[in-house]
């Protein structure tokens, strides 16, 4: 499934929701967090439950929680953790609203060659989509 991300994409500030200690400091995690949980009600990306549930599973192979935490999760805790993902795939492929075409090639060859994630894409019209299939 992919996901419509093209306002969040064009408006947030990546840094808010993925930064590291020694970018921000030893609090840099529950800071982050704290911020994404904050935002996350005004920038509801998993908006259906089909969403939240493709989610689900493309966190599920992660290995990094138990299906009863996922479980447990707020819709907005949810969504929190996706804005960070987004976030921190925007840090590392060095794309933003600001990206040129030739930022965007760059960023492909770079998906192609291994060298970062390749969750990101822009449509033909311009919509950004994160896959949750990857």
């Amino acid at each position: 499934m992919e996901v419509n991300i093209t306002h969040f994409f064009n408006t947030a500030a990546p840094m808010d929701y993925s930064a590291s200690v020694a970018e921000i400091g030893n609090d840099a995690g529950a800071a982050t967090w704290g911020a994404a949980v904050e935002d996350s009600a005004g920038n509801m990306l998993l908006d259906t439950e089909d969403k939240r549930d493709a989610f689900r599973s493309h966190i599920a192979g992660f290995g990094a929680w138990s299906d009863a935490e996922v479980a447990a999760w707020t819709e907005v805790e949810l969504n929190a953790l996706f804005m960070q993902m987004i976030s921190g795939d925007m840090r590392e492929a060095d794309i933003g609203p600001e990206s040129t075409a030739d930022d965007w090639i760059k960023y492909e060859e770079r998906v192609h060659a291994g060298q970062c994630g390749g969750n990101i894409f822009r449509a033909t019209d311009g919509e950004v989509y994160y896959s949750l299939d990857c």
